[in-house]
């Protein structure tokens, strides 16, 4: 295989979509060769980096065979059904992927688990370098702040996106619980309203924001008695995502098949 990497766009016209083909077309070791959208954008037929003010070569498709016709490695952030529907065509013609997708439930991912015993595959629910390190850094403090503090978890973004909590603010409470021997889906507390109680101790909170253009904020606080502790991360720009998402193709260049996240393609396991 050629040591240029060469990938597809899906979601083309979105916002992520626009941050990754720029990403792509700024990498000395990676060339667009693909860019899909859904029927009845009417970004199709356009080329995918015309909102740059430059030509690629490459026009926006709703054909998976034609987007992917050139493609080792196809890059999607979009719906769980649209990343589906493509999770099946790059199994059938051997295209890695890097899934950023999030909303998943539990039988969309194992789908995407199954099709990693055929392709190479990352999928994470957020690609940044500094999300991945505030994980661990969350799995650390976890463990030290077990007993006698309520963990938090906040998060904001703009107001366009259609999840809610976000796949970070999910994969977070996921960490934590698995550091202080939890599982989330037992002590996770999405909603407060009314006369609720006193906090059970055991469980860990989620609190969403939706508003504006915020890229993606999250928080998780470990509140003591006499003391607080939180733990920040917070997006300016799409930008981090599509570099790590870059990163992450640089990674599957010597996997053949198998699901990876961003802990593997940073070696922090």
């Amino acid at each position: 295989m050629s040591t240029t990497l060469n990938i597809a766009i899906a979601g083309a016209s979105g916002r992520m979509g626009h941050m990754l083909i720029e990403a792509v077309s700024a990498a000395d070791d990676t060339c667009l060769v693909g860019a899909l959208d859904v029927e009845g954008s009417e970004a199709l037929g356009q080329d995918a980096a015309a909102f740059t003010g430059q030509l690629s070569g490459v026009k926006i498709s709703a054909d998976l065979a034609i987007s992917l016709a050139g493609a080792d490695y196809l890059i999607d952030f979009t719906r769980p059904e649209g990343t589906l529907k493509h999770l099946a065509y790059c199994v059938e013609h051997g295209i890695k992927m890097i899934i950023g997708t999030t909303g998943f439930d539990d039988v969309g991912k194992a789908a995407i688990a199954a099709a990693a015993q055929k392709i190479a595959i990352v999928f994470a629910p957020n690609m940044s370098v500094g999300v991945t390190v505030t994980m661990k850094l969350l799995e650390m403090a976890a463990k030290s702040f077990s007993e006698g503090y309520d963990i938090e978890i906040i998060e904001a973004h703009h107001r366009h996106k259609v999840d809610a909590p976000s796949g970070t603010a999910l994969k977070m409470g996921e960490v934590i619980a698995s550091a202080i021997g939890r599982d989330l889906n037992d002590v996770a507390v999405y909603a407060r309203e009314g006369v609720t109680g006193e906090r059970d101790p055991s469980s860990i909170g989620f609190a969403t924001i939706r508003g504006g253009d915020i890229v993606g904020d999250h928080t998780v606080l470990f509140a003591g008695i006499g003391e607080r502790v939180e733990i920040s991360h917070k997006s300016s720009s799409r930008v981090t995502y599509a570099n790590g998402s870059l990163r992450a193709a640089r990674f599957l260049q010597q996997q053949s098949h198998g699901l990876f996240d961003m802990n593997d393609v940073l070696g922090l396991h």
